[in-house]
This record gives structure tokens, C-alpha cells and sequence, in this order.
């Protein structure tokens, strides 16, 4: 049987006849094969686009400035903040699934709220903490580079029968 299986893939081999590929690249192939085979045929296609070049580009000077024009309004955003955690997590009631998507959700919507002040040359990062009240404590502490005459924060916490949500709104200048 062994002899069997060799023949069979020697004539295999017989059949399979290899086309050289078109062009200089090697991932541009065909394979011929005689008759009752089909032959395939495989192109990559080139990741440089003609145009890139063509493309003008823009150049930025400095502005020097080194202070923002507007301060980041803290108290505009604190409002923001309460009136988002009230509105979301008032009448709620704690459960751990529920709060791992809400949490993605108020950062999302408390980012597009602050976004819409249109704050030039802030940077802005939201962190909200949802957690169940059951008599426990819990501390939140943050760390970073900091310029104190540019960079700010609002902070704003909620408590309702179940649950407790945290959101902090840091603004970083960037000059």
C-alpha cells in the first residue's frame, strides 16, 4: 500500500507544472495545472498609492504662545458632571454589569459635553468610578506632570440607597 501512496503522489508531482510570476514581485504568483485542475491566480496589491506624493504638505509655524487665551471654565464643567451623574445614577440601583458598561457611557458622554465648550489646547481625560455602598471606604488618587498655572480639574461625587459614582475631568494644557 505504501507503494501505492508514493505513485500516486509522484504522478501528482508530474502534473503540477509552475508558471514563472509576471513581473518582479514575489507575491504575485499563478499556478498551471493540466486538465481536470483548476488554476488559481493571487495579486497583492502595491500599499503605496501614486498620489502620495502628489499630496502638498502643510507646514505649522510656532505661535508661541505659552499660555491658554480662555482658562478652563471648572465651574461650567462641575455642572456638567452633576448634571450628568444625577440625570444617569440617581434612581439606580448597583449591579456589577450594569455598572461596567455605565461607566464607559458617562465618560463617553461627559467627554462630548466638555468637548462642546470648545476649550482650545486642552486636553481632556475622564475617570468615572461606579461602586456598591456597603459601609466600606475608598480612596481615589491620580498622579501626573502638572503645570499648576494652566492644568486643572473638576471632580464631582454622587451617592444614592446602593451605589456611590466618582467623575473627574482632567484638563491638561498643550502648548
Amino acid at each position: 500500500m505504501s507503494e501505492l501512496l508514493k505513485d500516486k503522489t509522484q504522478r501528482r508531482e508530474k502534473k503540477i507544472v509552475k508558471v514563472p510570476s509576471e513581473g518582479g514581485h514575489g507575491a504575485r504568483g499563478k499556478d498551471a495545472r493540466t486538465k481536470d485542475s483548476v488554476s488559481t491566480v493571487s495579486y497583492m496589491d502595491d500599499l503605496v498609492h501614486p498620489d502620495d506624493n502628489a499630496r502638498m504638505v502643510v507646514t505649522m509655524e510656532n505661535t508661541y504662545q505659552l499660555g491658554p487665551y480662555r482658562r478652563f471654565p471648572v465651574f461650567a464643567v462641575t455642572d456638567i458632571l452633576k448634571d450628568v451623574l444625577t440625570s444617569y445614577l440617581q434612581e439606580e440601583k448597583y449591579e456589577v454589569e450594569w455598572s461596567q458598561k455605565m461607566t464607559k457611557t458617562l465618560s463617553e458622554v461627559i467627554r462630548a459635553r466638555v468637548k462642546d465648550l470648545m476649550i482650545p489646547r486642552y486636553k481632556v481625560v475622564v475617570l468615572v468610578h461606579i461602586g456598591q455602598l456597603t459601609g466600606q471606604s475608598m480612596q481615589i488618587s491620580s498622579r501626573c506632570l502638572w503645570d499648576p498655572s494652566n492644568d486643572t480639574f473638576a471632580s464631582y461625587s454622587l451617592k444614592n440607597s446602593s451605589l456611590f459614582g466618582v467623575a473627574t475631568v482632567f484638563a491638561v494644557y498643550f502648548e
